[in-house]
C-alpha cells in the first residue's frame, strides 16, 4: 500500500542526516575544511599572472635612448632583468635557462630611431607556450610605456601610420585570481554536492542501514529528499565562504547579482546532488562509486569546463564533449556574473541547461532508487 507525503517524515529524515553528517569527520573535511583549503590554495598559490621573470637586458647601444629603454625594464615589476653587452653571454643564459628571455637593443638603435627604423629584439624561451606568450606581451607593453613617455616628453618617436590602443574588458585589472576564484566555486561545489553525496550513500548501502528505511512507511521521494536537503544546505554555506573570500580576501569584482549567483548555484548544486545519488544508487559501492564520480564530475569540473583552460583551444572531439558536462555552464555564469554582471543572454541559456540537466538526474536517480532489496 502506498502511504501519502508526509513533510514530518522528510523533516525527521533530515534531522537524522544533518546528526550523522555533525558526527562524520569526512563529511566535515569534505564540506567545510576543504573548501577553505582550497580557497586558499587556489587564491594565493595559483596563479596565471607571470611576475619577476628573468630576461636578459642586452644593450649594445650606449645612448641615452637605449639606456632609458633598458632602464623601463629593470624598473618593471614584471620582469627581473640583467643588464649585459654581449649576446653570446644572453644565449648561454637562456640555454642554462637561467633567463627566460632576452631584450637585444641593436648598436644602431638610436642612429635608427631618428629615421623611423628602430628595432628591439625580443626572444623568449618557448618551452611554455603560454608563459612565452605572457612575457612577450610584457616585453611589447615595456617598449610601449618608454615609447608613450617619450611622446609625452615632445619626443617624435616615428612609429608606423597606425597606433594601436589596447583596453580590456571585464578584468582591466588583467588579474588572473579575478576568474580563477569565480571558477573556483565549481570545484567546491563539485565536492560538496556530488563526491560526498556519492561516499555517504554509498556507503549506507555497503552498511545496510537503508534496509532499515526501507521497511518502513517512508516513500522513495522522501528518503531522496532527507539525504539532499542537509548537502544541499551545506553546500551553499560552501558558496558564502566562497563569496566572502572572494570579496575580502582576494578582491574580485562583483558586477552582478547576488539573487542570481544563488539562483544559478542551487541550479548547480541540485545538478551535482543529483549525480552523486545516481552513482551511488547505482553502483552501491563506495570505493567504485567514488572513483566514478571524480571521473565524472571532478576532473571534467577542473579540466573541460574552462575554469583553467580555454574550450576555444581544444581539440573539437573534446569540446564537443564539454557540452554534456554541468561544470562548462556553471563556469560560464560564474565568470560573467562576477566580472560582466547579469548578461541575461549568456545567463538565461546556460541557466535553462542546468535546469534539464537537474530535471533529467532526478528522474533517473528516482527510477534506480527504488524500495527492493537485490
Amino acid at each position: 500500500m502506498m502511504t501519502s507525503f508526509s513533510s514530518r517524515r522528510i523533516g525527521a529524515l533530515v534531522r537524522k542526516e544533518a546528526k550523522q553528517m555533525l558526527r562524520d569527520p569526512s563529511s566535515i573535511a569534505i564540506g567545510i575544511i576543504m573548501p577553505v583549503l582550497l580557497i586558499l590554495l587556489f587564491g594565493y598559490g595559483l596563479s596565471l599572472d607571470v611576475t619577476n621573470v628573468p630576461v636578459a637586458v642586452v644593450l649594445e647601444d650606449p645612448s641615452p635612448a637605449a639606456t632609458e629603454l633598458a632602464a623601463g625594464f629593470q624598473l618593471s615589476p614584471y620582469f627581473a632583468p640583467e643588464l649585459l653587452t654581449s649576446m653570446a653571454r644572453a644565449e648561454e643564459l637562456m640555454l642554462a635557462r637561467k633567463v627566460d628571455g632576452i631584450i637585444r637593443i641593436r648598436p644602431d638603435f638610436a642612429r635608427n630611431l631618428t629615421v623611423g627604423g628602430a628595432e628591439v629584439q625580443i626572444l623568449v624561451h618557448g618551452v611554455d607556450a603560454n608563459r612565452a606568450r605572457i612575457i612577450q606581451n610584457y616585453a611589447q607593453g615595456a617598449v610601449g610605456q618608454w615609447t608613450a613617455r617619450r611622446a609625452a616628453l615632445g619626443i617624435e618617436v616615428v612609429d608606423g601610420p597606425v597606433a594601436v590602443q589596447r583596453r580590456m574588458w571585464f578584468n582591466e585589472a588583467n588579474e588572473s585570481r579575478y576568474f580563477l576564484v569565480p571558477g573556483l566555486i565549481v570545484l567546491i561545489m563539485t565536492l560538496i554536492g556530488a563526491l560526498l553525496t556519492t561516499l555517504v550513500m554509498a556507503r549506507e548501502w555497503e552498511r545496510g542501514t537503508l534496509e532499515a528505511l526501507f521497511v518502513t512507511p517512508v516513500r522513495t521521494d522522501e528518503i531522496l529528499l532527507g539525504k539532499t536537503i542537509p548537502y544541499f544546505i551545506l553546500g551553499m554555506i560552501g558558496l558564502v565562504l566562497c563569496l566572502l573570500a572572494a570579496k575580502f580576501l582576494f578582491a574580485v569584482p562583483f558586477r552582478g547579482s547576488v539573487t542570481v549567483l544563488a539562483g544559478a548555484s542551487m541550479l548547480y548544486l541540485l545538478v551535482a546532488l543529483g549525480i552523486g545519488l545516481l552513482i551511488s544508487s547505482a553502483v552501491k559501492n563506495q570505493f567504485v562509486a567514488s572513483q566514478i564520480t571524480l571521473l565524472v564530475s571532478f576532473l571534467p569540473a577542473v579540466m573541460l569546463s574552462g575554469f583553467l583552460f580555454d574550450l576555444r583551444s581544444m581539440p573539437d572531439v573534446v569540446r564537443t564533449i564539454t557540452y554534456v558536462l554541468p561544470a562548462r555552464y556553471y563556469v560560464a555564469l560564474l565568470q560573467t556574473i562576477f566580472l560582466a554582471g547579469d548578461i541575461w543572454p549568456v545567463i538565461i541559456p546556460n541557466a535553462l541547461v542546468l535546469g534539464a540537466m537537474a530535471v533529467v538526474l532526478v528522474i533517473f536517480t528516482r527510477r534506480v532508487t527504488t524500495k527492493r532489496l537485490a
